[in-house]
């Protein structure tokens, strides 16, 4: 009997133990939202979310690399509130997916990149040249919008070929491709590695503008969780805010993602935090919509109305408010 005593004593304390952490009243207390994003520079905010709420209130952030993964993450109820592209959400509200645009989360970020040494200097002397691209995402519209803006037609005139954001500078610098459209970092790491020149940022304000990517939910959570998804946007808000003021601490923690300091501070001036929408967000997103179908990457424009909730931003405007002010 004594020799079963140790092993006795030894299972009566993992009980114990596992009883202890099932029980502990921080664990029982505490709320937990579970939010998507990538880890680049432009959509760091998440990140930052558990500095901009309570205590009691945990915030997990879970990093992808691609938006669809994400969107599909939030549909299976994985996340509460995620990053995606606004093409992605158009998308999906095409489809009849139960999405919902709730805040910003970075604006610009584009650009089209040729080699230092190309006699490529307008978009019009694309003609003739192999284009890298990713299809279906943001980039790829404004460039096709960049090649009607210089009368080029992409499927006679130029050559696209799909090559992965990763792949695109190694492509650029071997001289498969004449060009890529991409997003930061990508375009200034071919600046800082002197090989690659910035031919022009594809942002026009009388169509789509500068909007890139938002924080998206859905409406089952906007029903049964609105009080937590007003939290996570009012943190947005802050934490975009606070990194705003602070572009040095923006840039040192944003290179702990992999990208050096010196290639960000190269891309900041084409990287624009955001949390705010307004009507003329919209807008622009409803422009990009028609401009998808145009382009037969969508059947139908969704209806912007159902796709974006402008309430939450208006509280969370309120919300800073209440803060500057107390």
């Amino acid at each position: 009997m004594k020799k079963f005593l140790p092993f006795l004593v030894i299972i009566i304390v993992l009980i114990a133990l596992s009883m202890s952490g099932c029980t502990g009243s921080a664990n029982q207390d505490s709320k937990v939202a579970t939010v998507g994003t990538w880890k680049t520079a432009q959509t760091i905010q998440p990140f930052l979310y558990q500095d901009f709420v309570e205590e009691d209130y945990i915030i997990d952030v879970l990093p992808f690399t691609n938006p669809g993964d994400q969107k599909a993450a939030l549909l299976a109820g994985d996340l509460d509130m995620t990053g995606t592209t606004i093409a992605l959400a158009i998308t999906a509200a095409s489809r009849g997916e139960p999405v919902v645009v709730v805040s910003s989360l970075c604006n610009k970020c584009s650009a089209i990149v040729v080699r230092n040494d190309s006699d490529i200097m307008t978009a019009s002397d694309l003609k003739g040249k192999t284009i890298a691209y990713v299809p279906g995402t943001m980039h790829h519209v404004l460039l096709l919008e960049t090649l009607k803006q210089a009368g080029l037609d992409p499927e006679k005139e130029v050559t696209l070929q799909r090559i992965d954001f990763f792949d695109m500078g190694q492509a650029l610098w071997q001289g498969t491709v004449d060009a890529f459209c991409s997003g930061e970092p990508y375009p200034s790491l071919a600046i800082a590695d002197g090989y690659g020149r910035v031919l022009s940022y594809p942002y026009y304000g009388e169509g789509v503008g500068t909007i890139n990517a938002g924080m998206l939910t859905t409406r089952d959570e906007i029903e049964n969780n609105r009080e937590g998804i007003q939290r996570l946007v009012t943190a947005h808000a802050r934490s975009t805010e606070y990194l705003k003021a602070n572009q040095e601490e923006w840039i040192n923690i944003s290179s702990d993602f992999g990208t050096d300091s010196e290639v960000l501070e190269i891309a900041a001036s084409n990287m624009e935090l955001a949390w705010d929408m307004d009507e003329n967000y919209v807008l622009q997103a409803e422009n990009l919509a028609e401009r998808m179908k145009d382009l037969e990457m969508i059947e139908e424009v969704p209806d912007m109305d159902t796709l974006f909730d402008l309430s939450f931003v208006e509280q969370a405007r309120k919300d800073l408010d209440d803060s500057e002010n107390a």
